[in-house]
């Protein structure tokens, strides 16, 4: 959900005029969101975790000196439709693994320090208004 739909969400609840059944409308999508969203979350820690078990299986595989340590990776990305094909995808895939490293390097150098004191605000306002 993005930052505006919860805004417009904020001033829904916040109008006076909102009556109960459109409330429990209301309460009834964000609970069908939620549970979407967790469904989401369930399946990409798996994903997540079957990756990293494959990339931990192909170190130690590396380290005992397997003839192809690689396997395990290569089999998890097949799985997925996600090996390179051509020799083009690959040097695209190596510049766009570059670019994201140098990317994250300056997200990570750069984070701004949230002040502890400051009092959030919240966004409240009746100039949106959610379909009825």
């Amino acid at each position: 959900m993005t930052r505006s739909e919860f805004d417009d969400i904020r001033a829904f609840l916040a109008d006076e005029a909102t009556h109960a059944g459109d409330l429990l409308r209301v309460a009834r999508t964000l609970i069908d969101d939620l549970e979407h969203a967790r469904t989401r979350e369930a399946v990409l820690r798996t994903h997540y975790l079957r990756l990293l078990t494959a990339a931990r299986a192909t170190v130690a595989a590396d380290m005992v000196g397997a003839p192809d340590p690689l396997a395990f990776v290569k089999d998890e990305l097949a799985e997925r439709g996600q090996l390179p094909e051509d020799g083009e995808a690959v040097q695209r895939i190596l510049s766009d693994a570059r670019t994201a490293a140098a990317l994250l390097a300056c997200l990570q150098e750069s984070a701004p320090k949230r002040p502890r004191n400051m009092r959030l605000r919240r966004c409240v306002g009746t100039g949106r208004r959610l379909p009825r």
